[in-house]
């Protein structure tokens, strides 16, 4: 994106709510930081996944972020719960997804339940940055097909089994 751009979007994300899910105290901290650096002044945070749920529901954030490894419900799990139309509230909140794991099926998986963005920790301000724009200056309308609630895809995304699904590998 070019600068105007990111000039023009920076009241929007300063108006941002974001809620934070880590079971990490340290890392919900460096997330915390990291969005202040960038201009985002509301900040709620939630140690697990079943906080992180409730927390949706009481301070209707516009972006959550939230760690794929967590004990009880994990970001997986609550990327399943939250895109569940009818069931909860919010199914339309745009998720950014943070895992220490860049497997490949980790990414294709965290796609194909309905997280909007994926980053790798360490994560740096800017490509936190870059994931925020990308959600509120090219926003994608949500879907329903095939069993997939949630954002449209930006591409074509192939569905490979993980390979501990896939006999003899």
């Amino acid at each position: 994106m070019n600068s105007a751009l990111n000039r023009l979007l920076q009241p929007r994300i300063e108006a941002l709510r974001v809620l934070v899910i880590d079971d990490d105290h340290y890392m919900r901290k460096v997330v915390r930081t990291m969005l202040n650096a960038i201009g985002v002044r509301i900040v709620y945070e939630a140690s697990d996944g079943a906080t992180g749920l409730d927390a949706v529901r009481q301070n209707d954030p516009d972006l959550v972020i939230v760690d794929w490894e967590m004990p009880g419900i994990d970001g997986a799990q609550f990327v399943r719960t939250v895109r569940s139309p009818g069931e909860f509230p919010m199914p339309d909140v745009p998720i950014i997804m943070l895992s220490g794991h860049g497997d490949r099926w980790r990414v294709v998986e965290a796609a194909r339940i309905g997280a909007h963005e994926y980053l790798l920790k360490p994560v740096s301000t800017k490509s936190l940055y870059d994931r925020i724009v990308a959600i509120i200056g090219q926003p994608r309308p949500t879907v329903t097909m095939e069993g997939y609630y949630g954002p449209v895809p930006r591409c074509l995304v192939v569905l490979e089994d993980r390979p501990e699904d896939v006999p003899g590998l």
